[in-house]
């Protein structure tokens, strides 16, 4: 039988002749398809053929709807003259729509797809594959249904598989009356039919029963390809990257899945196990591949759950370690040397979101972990040294404000996302991964604090909080018992069942107020002890202050200091407070203003975030009704604002405003008071109620020093040009910190769900809508260039005769009036060629200038230069030098900033002879000074820090630069009381920046001279000055981050602990009067206090990679773990000995690692991160002299150091960069450095660039990095390149990783969908 091709009949017609024919004649199919198979390869037409697919299909829909004709469609697809893919779309739109007219065609097009689409690789390969992709395409219109740029022949593969699946869910619901359940009610891929139709079957009974059959089997079908292994793959791939069709698909599967009485008649699929299917689509592509080795260690390395053995390693380290960051982060933002402009519930977020990522924990231990490291906080502060630091109130309101303000944000961001239509188109790649349903957080958070009970030690509260936590579990108590009893405040020792409270009533009572937890808390087992049946008679209970208060009990000085000293316990309190300060009286504002700086600020957990917004709030006032107009309404408000600015100074307080992130508002704030105080003439003062007189000067000084304390102004200019990278910390400048509080402004827009930010913002808004420059304020800004002028060069001296030089010569005839003896010359005429006169005596107020503080600050640079270069001259002795100096500081309390200001430049330059400390000029540190020296030895030795240039008791003269000398001694003029504290506060870290810098032993002399002055600081001035070494010793330093590793994995025995951990690195905090003297301070504790300082902080890049390395190699070779890991055989499934061993070794590995990156992190900020990533990284694996190190090495130890180094990138990365694009503003950096990064990688792969490294090393690392970067951080890979990724892909294939190839490709979004789609049904994987 042959086609007769008839020059006058086109070559279709012919070809549709001659199937009629066979049709008619019931030739056999397969001479059929011989026949014209051979005709149209003579004919010229490519097989398989589009047209023939189009003219097979056109002929049976539907004048030949016969069994022969689908015989011969049959055989023409089994000799593959037509592509079955490009027949199932065109039968897709002409059966599926009138499957209810004839259910044998759709029963037949069933069949059909079982056949050809879940075996896909036989019909994929082909010359016209793509031609027959993009016809499909045309057919279905793919690309428009699923908005698809890109028309790659894998794309719309995974579109065509997803569209037939699609289409059968529709039709399924169709059919059992569900479609209209839908919210869209209609279905995109079912037509309707255009006529009617007569049914093809002979009864209606044979009709309705073919009907429900195809319903089942397309139910069935649909199951089959979610358990198939490439078709499922496939459909996860549409769930990666359409995921706003896959969100409506799953949905209808829901909707079948409980409703269709099909599936529940099913033998083969129940609805059960088609939700199970759907639910467990996105994990097709984790499933574990074959068996080997280099397979199982990265399977070990990227699965979050290390089995339970693996928590514990060396010896008995607890699995608090994984949570090892967080306790550094908390214990990080208690030094108070500098405050952060960053919101720590914002840093906190990320980091906990990081940690979970990679961790791969639930929400109920990732909470759990994270309340657990803010109570060990907490517990290091039970003996702490006294100073000049943050105390315990600032570790409660860590643990009470800050780590439930996280939990809150976590609960929010789950649950906006769970209402948001659009989040799964927005992030789909992850969260039709990871999302594990709606509520987990909240739901963490309860089972979290249930289990935190178990935990005892970490709950006993420190002594001044017992009684708050007493008060906490009466209220639960009572509550339970039905007692009423309102807001009175009873006495605890007369309650008749037991009240003692821990630190879980107050977490607890904490989520409970910011609506986290309800009062079914309160029934929680063994929460309540006991009840009772109403109060005794003979409790004493007082009526709340603040109930009064709210009554409308005036603001008398006894109610006032009753609110003062207990804090509020609403926000309708504070309100009421910040009314009265807004609009009561003078003295009711300043009462107001006293009360919201008392215990609701410091103890005032449950509504701190409040009561700093209201403060912050009310030091930027509106201009009231009532101002006159003359001048500003700031000076009519200067006795409230004093009184804010005083109650916020102390250092708890101003760490309290930096956790909340409202360092760039107050800074804000602060200005414009400074600008206009610092603008009166002193003749302004007030009146305060008690009868003081309160100056412009004092109020100016006041809000001066604290704005000052927001930066780092006073240290020098060698920290802002070391290397690529500035220590952290000193950007803060007031541009800067004006930068930052303008950006809040645009919040809103940018970041609507995120609460801590919508208040941030709101703050802000209401302070001043507009941006805020330093322009504004020309005072501040004149002061602040002068300031960076003399830290960058000499001062040149006022020219004679105007007014600053006036200014200069009144100031130094005040200062020294009592010098200027007949015939010697006086300070003036040393240096400014003027003469000066004799004033009178002390209490003379005729020589004190009457000028605006600006004026003065102006001047006194030019003063204190006078002053110095006369006593270095020998015209004024020591102590007449720091008495004027003294002087001028009691005169105008704020010149001490620029006194500060001075000396920190002028020390730097190091032009000025140094001064003996002999006792006689200058004071005398002998009496201490070997003590001190002796103490340092041993802090350094405790943490395992050696250093042999320490010399003790062999100085013969302690000496100091002369202006440090000077600084020194007019620092211990002042009284450690309130008023000069605020100050001390400013200049102690300046002293103590400026003797760091200086030779050995300067800090040392100058802790000794303090230690004198305050004998209750000597602790903590003798730590002080043990940091300094690591200032001036790079090996120094070395050592203690090698102390930091060693004691963290409990290698080995020290004075700090043998057990390794949390406890060992961070150790109990400062302990004074340890067997006689300062106890042994943890290396990491000491290092959080040291990093700050290192100037150049680039080559701990390199050094925490080799102490990483030697960890490793300390790990695998430890006693532990040698035996095992040399008995180490494969086995049938993976290792059958050594494999606990080596998932312990594994875990031991993550330890270090993450110490690794934390360390890098705090240190270095994202610039560190950055350059570790682009630099110190890729320089590393090709370094030459690496190879030779690694030789020695072993297999497996060269394994684990390639996956350490894989697990420290990665680790790093997410700290700077988050695990999202939500998490951090550094996440919009992170696509350029990591796809630098990525770049290299890809590179080596290529074989473009040498390895100096082992290549064992190499290839764990690649495969360690790319699969924790696949399973961990799934956003990142989408925002690479897609050749970079194809190239990756690529060379993971050569090293049959298949599996990893094919996950990197799955998550690269569309652009790489094809590549996956190809690597899925090549493999058939």
């Amino acid at each position: 039988m042959a086609v007769l091709l008839n020059p006058g009949i086109s070559l279709w017609d012919t070809v549709l002749e001659f199937t009629k024919t066979a049709q008619l004649k019931k030739t056999d199919p397969l001479i059929w398809a011989i026949h014209l198979s051979c005709n149209l390869n003579s004919a010229g037409v490519s097989i398989p053929s589009p047209e023939l697919a189009h003219l097979l299909v056109s002929h049976i829909c539907w004048e030949n709807n016969v069994s022969t004709a689908w015989k011969l469609l049959d055989k023409a697809l089994a000799t593959k003259i037509v592509h079955p893919h490009l027949v199932l779309a065109l039968l897709s739109n002409r059966v599926v729509p009138y499957r209810q007219f004839k259910p044998a065609a759709y029963r037949l097009f069933l069949e059909l797809v079982k056949r050809y689409c879940l075996v896909l690789k036989p019909h994929i390969e082909g010359l016209n594959n793509e031609k027959v992709m993009n016809s499909i395409d045309s057919i279905l219109c793919l690309s428009n249904v699923f908005c698809l740029e890109v028309n790659e022949p894998g794309i719309l593969l995974v579109g065509f598989i997803f569209s037939i699946v699609c289409q059968l869910v529709d039709a399924s619901l169709d059919d059992e009356g569900l479609l209209e359940l839908v919210p869209e009610k209609k279905s995109h891929w079912l037509i309707q039919p255009t006529e009617e139709m007569e049914v093809d079957v002979k009864t209606v009974e044979h009709h309705e029963k073919l009907q429900k059959s195809n319903t089942t089997m397309a139910i069935e079908l649909i199951g089959q390809f979610l358990q198939s292994k490439v078709t499922s793959r496939i459909l996860f791939l549409a769930c990666q990257n359409m995921s706003k069709h896959w969100s409506s698909f799953k949905q209808r599967m829901e909707l079948l899945a409980e409703n269709s009485a099909a599936l529940r008649n099913s033998k083969t699929m129940t609805p059960k196990a088609l939700l199970k299917l759907i639910s467990g689509a996105s994990e097709s592509l984790s499933r574990e591949g074959k068996a080997k080795s280099l397979q199982e260690f990265h399977h070990v390395m990227s699965s979050g759950r290390l089995i339970s053995s693996a928590y514990s390693f060396c010896n008995g380290v607890s699995r608090s370690v994984l949570w090892l960051p967080i306790d550094l982060l908390l214990e990080d933002a208690m030094d108070g040397s500098q405050v952060d402009t960053t919101n720590a519930v914002e840093v906190t977020n990320g980091l906990i979101k990081a940690l979970q990522a990679i961790n791969g924990t639930t929400w109920h231990e990732t909470l759990l972990g994270l309340w657990m490291a803010a109570l060990r906080l907490v517990q290091r502060e039970k003996d702490p040294i006294e100073g000049p630091i943050p105390r315990l109130d600032t570790r409660m309101s860590m643990l009470l404000t800050i780590t439930t303000l996280v939990v809150a944000d976590l609960i929010e961001e789950e649950e906006g996302e769970i209402g948001s239509n659009d989040e799964m188109e927005i992030n789909g790649s992850i969260n039709c991964i990871e999302k594990q349903g709606s509520g987990n957080r909240r739901r963490g958070l309860i089972s979290s604090l249930q289990s935190l009970a178990d935990y005892q030690s970490l709950l006993t509260p420190p002594p001044y909080v017992v009684s708050a936590a007493n008060q906490a579990a009466a209220k639960a108590m009572m509550f339970v018992s039905g007692v009423n009893f309102g807001s009175a405040y009873f006495d605890m020792t007369e309650m008749p069942t037991n009240c003692s409270g821990t630190m879980h009533h107050l977490i607890v009572e904490a989520c409970i107020a910011r609506n986290l937890l309800d009062t079914s808390a309160y029934f929680w087992p063994g929460y309540v002890n006991g009840c009772i049946s109403q109060l005794p008679h003979n409790l004493p209970i007082q009526a709340s202050a603040w109930s009064s208060f709210m009554k409308g009990a005036p603001l008398t000085p006894i109610m006032t200091n009753a609110l003062v000293s207990a804090p509020a316990s609403s926000l309708a309190e504070l309100e009421k407070v910040f009314e009265v300060a807004s609009k009561g009286s003078d003295d009711e504002k300043i009462a107001a203003a006293t009360i919201l700086c008392g215990a609701s600020l410091i103890h005032g957990w449950n509504i701190q975030e409040h009561t700093v917004y209201l403060i912050t709030r009310l030091l930027s006032p509106p201009i009231s009704d009532d101002h006159s107009g003359h001048g500003s309404h700031l000076i009519d408000l200067a006795p409230m604002l004093n009184a804010l600015i005083v109650g916020i100074a102390p250092v708890d307080c101003v760490q309290i405003f930096s956790l909340h992130g409202l360092i760039p508002l107050l800074a804000g704030s602060l200005m414009p008071i400074c600008e206009v105080l610092g603008s009166c003439v002193p003749n302004v003062s007030w009146t305060l109620p008690a009868g003081e007189e309160l100056s412009a000067y004092v109020v100016f000084s006041n809000a001066f020093a604290l704005l000052l304390k927001l930066w780092r102004f006073n240290h020098p200019p060698l920290e802002y040009g070391i290397g690529d990278v500035p220590p952290v910390g000193s950007q803060l400048t007031p541009e800067y910190l004006l930068l930052v509080r303008n950006s809040y402004l645009a919040l809103p827009q940018s970041t609507p769900s995120n609460q801590n930010r919508r208040r941030l913002s709101a703050v802000a808004s209401s302070l001043s809508p507009k941006p805020v420059f330093l322009d504004s304020f020309p005072k501040l800004k004149r002061w602040y260039r002068q300031h960076q002028a003399c830290i960058a060069s000499t001062l040149s001296g006022p020219v004679y005769g105007t007014p600053v030089h006036q200014i200069v010569d009144g100031l130094l005839n005040m200062m020294f009036k009592k010098i200027n003896r007949a015939g010697s010359q006086s300070v003036t005429t040393v240096t400014s060629g003027s003469s000066g006169s004799s004033g009178a005596g002390s209490d003379d107020s005729s020589l004190r200038p009457k000028l605006p503080a600006w004026d003065i600050l102006e001047a006194v640079p030019f003063v204190v230069d006078a002053a110095l270069t006369a006593c270095a001259h020998g015209k004024l002795s020591p102590r007449e030098f720091c008495t004027g100096l003294k002087d001028l500081a009691d005169f105008l309390p704020a010149s001490l900033i620029t006194i500060v200001s001075y000396f920190s430049a002028e020390v730097t330059r190091g032009v000025w002879k140094p001064v003996v400390m002999n006792g006689t000029d200058w004071p005398s540190p002998a009496a201490n000074l070997s003590t001190v020296e002796e103490q340092i030895k041993r802090i350094l030795a405790a943490t395992g820090v050696d250093v042999p240039s320490l010399v003790t008791g062999e100085i013969s003269q302690a000496t100091l630069p002369l202006p440090l000398a000077a600084f020194l001694s007019l620092t211990i003029t002042y009284k450690l009381d309130k008023a000069s504290q605020r100050f001390l506060n400013l200049a102690g870290p300046a002293l103590e920046s400026l003797a760091a810098g200086c030779p050995w032993p300067c800090m040392p002399i100058v802790a000794s001279l303090w230690a004198q002055k305050a004998r209750r600081w000597s602790d903590f001035l003798v730590f002080s000055a043990s940091r300094t070494v690591f200032l001036h010793n790079n090996d120094a330093a070395m050592q203690l981050l090698k102390s930091c590793f060693t004691v963290t994995l409990g290698l080995n025995s020290t004075p700090i602990s043998n057990n390794g951990g949390v406890g060992a690195l961070l150790g109990h905090g400062f302990g004074s009067h340890f067997h006689g003297g300062i106890s042994p301070v943890a290396p990491g504790i000491l290092y959080l206090r040291v990093y700050r300082s290192i100037r150049d902080i680039m080559f701990l890049r390199e050094e925490i990679i080799s102490l990483l390395m030697q960890s490793v190699s300390d790990i695998a070779c430890s006693d532990l773990h040698k035996e095992k890991l040399d008995r180490m055989k494969k086995a049938k499934h993976g290792l059958r000995y050594g494999h606990v061993s080596l998932q312990t070794a594994l875990a031991a590995v993550k330890v270090a690692a993450s110490l690794g990156a934390s360390l890098i992190w705090f240190s270095g900020g994202l610039g560190l991160v950055q350059s570790l990533m682009k630099e110190t990284l890729p320089s590393w694996f090709i370094s030459v002299q690496r190879l030779e190190q690694d030789e020695s090495s072993g297999a497996v130890v060269l394994m684990l150091k390639g996956y350490a180094l894989a697990y420290f990138a990665v680790v790093c990365g997410a700290f700077a960069w988050g695990a999202d694009s939500s998490s951090t503003s550094a996440s919009k950096r992170r696509s350029k450095i990591l796809g630098q990064h990525m770049e290299f990688l890809a590179s080596v792969l290529d074989g473009k660039i040498s390895l100096g490294c082992h290549w064992t090393i190499w290839r764990a690392y690649i495969s360690g990095f790319l699969s924790l970067m696949v399973h961990c951080m799934p956003g990142w890979v989408s925002e690479l390149n897609v050749d970079v990724l194809k190239r990756l892909s690529k060379g993971l294939r050569l090293w049959d990783e298949d599996e990893l190839a094919l996950a990197l490709l799955g998550r690269g979004g569309v652009g790489t969908m094809s590549a996956a789609a190809e690597i899925i049904v090549d493999n058939e994987i």
